[in-house]
């Protein structure tokens, strides 16, 4: 199995180099999916002096593994956000995620950027098995706060004929890295600058400024927006209320106008979410996600694409041959909403993280948050999303989540996974225990042996092996490094430690 997405062969911004030498500007961005280039082109047209910088290429990251549905609805059901935050904050989260959509409208609209944005209905329907009161209560939900809603019985899916249903207006679908294309485009027209290959390695404030450090270069700015899908700024508060998951989805070939153009979803747990992309001909793609489980608890990505298929075909039976197959890691925070505003203890470095499902809308409304808190100016939404708050309805989350961390570390107890680096077959990566040590161990298909520390250098978590993507995981925070113990996704910023044989 090869894991790509649909969007990866778009090149954002191919002519962004690396970071070499010092640099200035008025906000320097970390990160560039669709909150960091959002992040941008917001301060732009303020007429800020920006720099974005990312240790891969542009959008390289997690923006181009989304399934690109934009539904300003909660992904974990208005009614469990209405529960923890209630009916006045998931007033204001709707409100500012259906901003993000209607942001994204005007912006491929002024900049000219074809990207096959369209409105569109989105279908929440009742899954196999699931009791019809989930859609009751989501619908009293979102009436309270205001969501333009509709009750049905039945969609045009195989053997939902009779299933319960709400159809919300005005949802959206587009190509993601088509999008940021056209809106990195625009912000280079305005001065910003790209700088592709140039890793991080520490953000500081002082001396009445920002600080941001690379290997071969410093960029020195009056404020910093640090938008790395997990913050590389916070070392671990921040985290401590956020876990990660992984998700995954598998694109068909489908004959165009034999379903109709929607976002649709269920309400299995976890639950699958679909979509359609056009094609070529007379075929679009068929998106199907789902499968999801906390990151570096499974290692099974093809029995989960095995049974994501099977649901697929079982629901849409004219489906042609499986096109793409890939996962993505998002971020779930403890009470629904991201983190996004100054970094707590900072007073010139602001944070965009925790998209809980939702990086699209997130990402650009965080952009339109972050770049209107950095002008001085006032915004309904920063308590929302406010990065210092601890919500006291979320506690039971925040234990749940929190045990993985506890759980994790009494692995460095446990033997290895193989008894000697011998039955490492070529291809593969396992855990194995030299003396005291744990060793993440990977053997190349030409034989080559490469060992390192399975200490996640974010706070020391036990790594595990993911081998759908040829990486390393890390199950508490979300860092993942590659064979050769880079780290290709925050909160990590340093490599693993190489272990000799």
């Amino acid at each position: 199995m090869a894991s790509k997405s649909l969007w990866m062969d778009v090149d954002v911004m191919p002519a962004a180099g690396a970071l070499d030498g010092d640099a200035n500007c008025d906000v320097a961005v970390v990160g560039s999916g669709i909150a960091g280039i959002s992040t941008a082109y917001e301060l732009s047209q303020r007429g800020r002096s920006v720099i974005v910088i990312d240790r891969k290429r542009i959008a390289g990251g997690m923006t181009s593994r989304t399934s690109a549905h934009l539904a300003p609805l909660c992904d974990d059901l208005m009614s469990e956000l209405k529960k923890i935050r209630k009916a006045e904050a998931a007033r204001l989260f709707y409100e500012s995620q259906a901003a993000a959509v209607d942001r994204i409208e005007a912006i491929q609209k002024a900049e000219g950027i074809e990207c096959d944005f369209r409105r569109l209905d989105g279908y929440l329907f009742q899954g196999r098995g699931m009791p019809a009161d989930v859609i009751d209560k989501e619908l009293e939900a979102v009436r309270e706060v205001g969501v333009p809603v509709h009750r049905l019985v039945g969609i045009p899916l195989n053997g939902c004929e009779r299933c319960h249903v709400l159809r919300y207006p005005r949802q959206a679908a587009f190509h993601p890295l088509k999008y940021l294309a056209g809106v990195a485009k625009a912000c280079h027209e305005r001065g910003v600058s790209f700088y592709a290959d140039s890793p991080v390695v520490e953000v500081s404030e002082g001396g009445g400024g920002v600080v941001v450090k690379t290997a071969r270069g410093t960029v020195r700015a009056a404020h910093a927006v640090v938008a790395t899908n997990a913050s590389i700024s916070d070392r671990f508060a921040l985290h401590t209320k956020a876990a990660p998951y992984r998700t995954y989805v598998a694109t068909f070939e489908i004959e165009r106008g034999a379903l109709p153009d929607a976002l649709y979803w269920d309400t299995e747990d976890p639950y699958h979410y679909v979509r359609l992309q056009p094609g070529p001909g007379r075929s679009d793609f068929l998106l199907v996600g789902g499968e999801d489980h906390k990151s570096g608890e499974a290692d099974d990505a093809g029995k989960r694409l095995a049974r994501l298929q099977a649901w697929a075909r079982e629901l849409f039976p004219g489906l042609g041959a499986v096109t793409h197959e890939w996962s993505g890691q998002v971020l779930e925070t403890i009470d629904y909403a991201g983190f996004i505003g100054r970094d707590p203890g900072s007073e010139l470095i602001y944070v965009a993280m925790g998209d809980s499902g939702q990086g699209l809308t997130h990402g650009v409304m965080g952009a339109m948050l972050n770049a209107s808190l950095i002008s001085g100016e006032q915004n309904p939404w920063s308590d929302v999303y406010s990065p210092g708050r601890t919500p006291r309805m979320a506690a039971k989350n925040y234990v749940t989540e929190n045990l993985t961390a506890l759980k994790n570390l009494s692995e460095y107890l446990a033997p290895g996974e193989l008894s000697s680096l011998d039955e490492l077959k070529a291809g593969k990566g396992a855990i194995i225990r030299q003396g005291l040590e744990k060793l993440a161990a990977y053997r190349d298909i030409s034989g080559e042996l490469y060992l390192h520390s399975a200490a996640c250098t974010h706070v020391g978590c036990h790594l595990h092996w993911n081998s759908f993507e040829t990486c390393w995981d890390c199950p508490c925070h979300g860092s993942m490094f590659d064979v050769g113990g880079q780290p290709i996704n925050a909160p990590a910023i340093g490599p693993l430690a190489k272990v000799e044989r």
